[in-house]
This record gives structure tokens, C-alpha cells and sequence, in this order.
């Protein structure tokens, strides 16, 4: 079953779409489920001053994606390396089975648009 908060994040995401300029972008997927996930952001002295995401995938990446660009809008870049798939996990008020991959693709998108 899926949480509420997870749910809410998929049926109303927040932050779709791409940020032009962006500073940092980031494309991952998921070649076991075949989830797709583009991450840009724009960051400012230091600070992330916003995410927006686009993804095709499940109900569980599109809610990951969804709550990562709310979690990281606002933040200093080394805060937001410091986020894990269990930060996202815990917010949205666990996962279903299986469905841990989600997280982790927005991590991984993460990371890869910070270390550019």
C-alpha cells in the first residue's frame, strides 16, 4: 500500500518540469525497472534556490522525485549531499516492497547533478 504522503506527491508533484538555465543537471535510470528520472537545479552562492524534476517511472519514483525537490530547495549544497534514500523513505512514511529503488534513483540524480 502506499502512504499518504507518497500518494499526495504523485497525484499533485511539486517542482515538474526543467529549470532553463539550470546550474547542474542530471540524468539516471533504472535499467532494472526502466524509471527514467531528469534532475536541474539552480544554485546560488552556494545554496539551491530550486529543483524542478521530470520522470517516468512508478508511483514511487515520481513521489521520490517529487519530495527531493521540496527537501533540497533552499538548502546549502553540502547539506543537500548529505541526504540519503532513508531521508526520503522517512518523510514520505515508508515505501512498499520493492519500491526502495525509487529513493535511491532521486539520490543518485542527485549526486550526479552536485558533482558537476
Amino acid at each position: 500500500m502506499f502512504s499518504p504522503q507518497l500518494l499526495n506527491h504523485f497525484q499533485q508533484p511539486r517542482n515538474v518540469g526543467e529549470l532553463e538555465p539550470a546550474t547542474a543537471r542530471a540524468d539516471v535510470e533504472n535499467p532494472v525497472c526502466g524509471d527514467v528520472l531528469r534532475l536541474t537545479v539552480k544554485i546560488e552562492t552556494g545554496r539551491i534556490v530550486a529543483a524542478r524534476f521530470r520522470a517516468q517511472g512508478c508511483v514511487a519514483s515520481i513521489g521520490c522525485a517529487s519530495l527531493l525537490t521540496e527537501m533540497i530547495t533552499g538548502k546549502q549544497v553540502e547539506e543537500a549531499r548529505q541526504l540519503i534514500a532513508d531521508d526520503l523513505v522517512r518523510e514520505l512514511g515508508a515505501l512498499p516492497a520493492g519500491s526502495s529503488h525509487a529513493a535511491q534513483l532521486a539520490i543518485d540524480a542527485l549526486r550526479t547533478a552536485l558533482s558537476k
